[in-house]
């Protein structure tokens, strides 16, 4: 075969195949951005409402105590108690997966990872759109896949508020390599919430994995502000000293 030819038909494969982002295997989708914030303390509330609720059970996040979350997050101890502290005794204590690792393990190959580090290891926008990325599949385990992370032994625990929906790909062949291209979900029974509120809802909980990732980046940010404001006025007070001592000297 003439060089050229290969050539143009090599880059074709590649440019198809960076265009479907490794859709050969079921997944690796488009990421919507999650446009969380940090600094929205009514979010993270309902964050943590949500992980417990609904994460909790299988996910621990081993790395961040009850009492700091209570103090950023502006609730009271009775309020940290009463809403958060299903499994726990102590506000000092961490948030502990209700299912021991051994069943999990057992049940879905695999135990549950903890969630303390996800969203900084994954990003937010990765977590985000893997929430909202479950479709219907016979063929696995569960019953469904994800679009973001093919092959996932997690179930949609989630399914109750989003409803179930199925997931439309095209298929594309360039010398003998075929590729599937997501097309977008098609809902196959209605959730609780609405598009909209279903996309809140995974935002608020990703906004909480977030904070919980990096509990003292607000406090560092307003630390560097003061670190920079100070390197800035020393530069200043450096600089004129300079051009004091060396006035006399040309």
């Amino acid at each position: 075969m003439d060089k050229s030819k290969m050539f143009s038909r090599l880059v074709a494969v590649v440019a198809l195949l960076a265009a479907t982002e490794g859709f050969a295997s079921g997944g690796g989708a488009q990421l919507d951005a999650a446009d969380i914030d940090p600094g929205n303390i009514s979010s993270l509330q309902r964050g943590a409402r949500n992980f417990i609720n609904y994460c909790s059970g299988c996910h621990s996040a081993q790395y961040v105590r009850f009492n700091t979350i209570g103090k950023y997050l502006e609730l009271s101890e009775e309020q940290l108690v009463d809403n958060l502290m299903f499994n726990a005794d102590k506000t000092f204590e961490t948030i502990k997966a209700s299912m021991p690792a051994a069943d999990a393990a057992r049940w879905y190959g695999t135990a549950p990872p903890d969630l303390s580090l996800m969203a900084r290891a994954k990003g937010a926008d990765y977590v985000y759109n893997f929430l909202r990325g479950f479709y219907l599949d016979p063929a696995s385990p569960t019953g469904v896949d994800n679009l973001v992370l093919a092959g996932t032994s997690m179930p949609n625990v989630l399914w109750e508020l989003q409803g179930y929906q199925s997931a439309v790909f095209t298929e594309h062949t360039v010398d003998g390599v075929t590729s599937r291209e997501f097309e977008g979900f098609e809902h196959v029974t209605a959730g609780t919430l609405d598009a909209e509120d279903f996309d809140e809802f995974v935002r608020d909980t990703v906004n909480f994995l977030a904070y919980i990732a990096e509990p003292i980046r607000s406090d560092r940010r307003k630390l560097g502000v003061w670190v920079l404001m100070y390197l800035i006025v020393f530069g200043i007070i450096a600089l004129m000293l300079k051009k004091q001592i060396w006035k006399d000297v040309k």
